[in-house]
């Protein structure tokens, strides 16, 4: 059994953006700039954002962080948006989700400039990933895929069953594995809430993709032999055994499932380090276009 460590892939990845951006500033040019907008204090979106902009400084980009109270105008906040925008000195801009209840999410994402919408939510990224078009993947697929990549998973002629129909993760994970790509070209069946046989296509899997951010949902009956196991979910869950009164829990049991299967990813430690790695590919790719 490989056990997908994000760790490894996420270094591996980043060694090769610090590369380049080294090369970027030795030229005399400014480094790659990201921009995030936080709103409110939720305990995970802190960590998150903390986390992005650790990386940014690790790999030589530039980042700023705004931060808006939990109970700013909707209209405010898309001020900032655009004002980011029109700067170009900024190549990436994120809006950590969730936002509070009184703000459209759909609007936030639509009002981000399409040329810097490094979490590829926009319905133009959207679109083209549809299409097949280059564009900004959303980060998580993105990161699945440089995972599948660096410890040369193979894909082609696979059958993938992704738990999961957000356009954050399951549904661009479904085309990406789907499109004739070098760790694509797999046959996908997309699993969610309504699927009554979710088991049987399950063990019919050589590829399981879970991200429906239920805790240890996937369980060792549901998994074949020799699969590859992809956990997206991370949940918190309280332990009052937990130094911090909580453990982190992804969408798989971890302890039963692994045996059965030829490859996993850890929670924490696995998917989520992929995610930081595809959103700096997505930022320097960007402040590529744009300059």
């Amino acid at each position: 059994m490989i056990l997908l460590d994000g760790k490894i892939a996420s270094a591996a990845v980043k060694t090769g953006i610090q590369e380049q951006t080294q090369q970027i500033i030795a030229s005399g040019k400014r480094a790659p700039h990201l921009a995030a907008i936080l709103v409110g204090t939720n305990g995970a979106s802190e960590t998150y954002v903390a986390s992005k902009v650790k990386n940014c400084e690790e790999v030589g980009f530039r980042s700023t962080l705004i931060r808006l109270d939990s109970n700013v105008e909707e209209a405010v906040l898309l001020q900032a948006i655009r004002s980011l925008n029109e700067d170009a000195e900024v190549d990436g801009i994120l809006v950590q989700l969730p936002l509070p209840k009184q703000i459209s999410e759909q609007k936030v994402i639509e009002a981000i400039d399409p040329s810097k919408d490094v979490d590829g939510f926009h319905p133009s990224s959207a679109g083209k990933l549809v299409q097949g078009l280059p564009t900004f993947i959303p980060a998580t697929p993105y990161g699945i895929m440089l995972m599948l990549e660096h410890f040369d998973i193979e894909t082609k002629g696979k059958h993938a069953v992704v738990i999961g129909r957000s356009n954050i993760v399951g549904r661009p994970m479904s085309i990406l594995l789907s499109s004739n790509l070098k760790r694509g070209n797999c046959t996908v069946t997309i699993c969610h809430s309504q699927t009554p046989n979710l088991q049987e296509l399950c063990l019919q899997a050589d590829i399981i993709v879970a991200a429906l951010g239920r805790p240890e949902f996937v369980k060792a009956d549901m998994v074949k032999e020799g699969a590859v196991i992809i956990d997206v979910g991370i949940t918190r869950v309280d332990d009052a055994t937990a130094k911090k009164g909580f453990r982190i829990k992804g969408d798989v049991a971890f302890n039963e499932v692994s045996p059965k299967t030829s490859a996993i990813t850890p929670v924490p430690g696995g998917v989520g380090l992929m995610t930081i790695a595809g959103l700096l590919k997505n930022t320097l790719q960007a402040y590529l276009i744009n300059n």
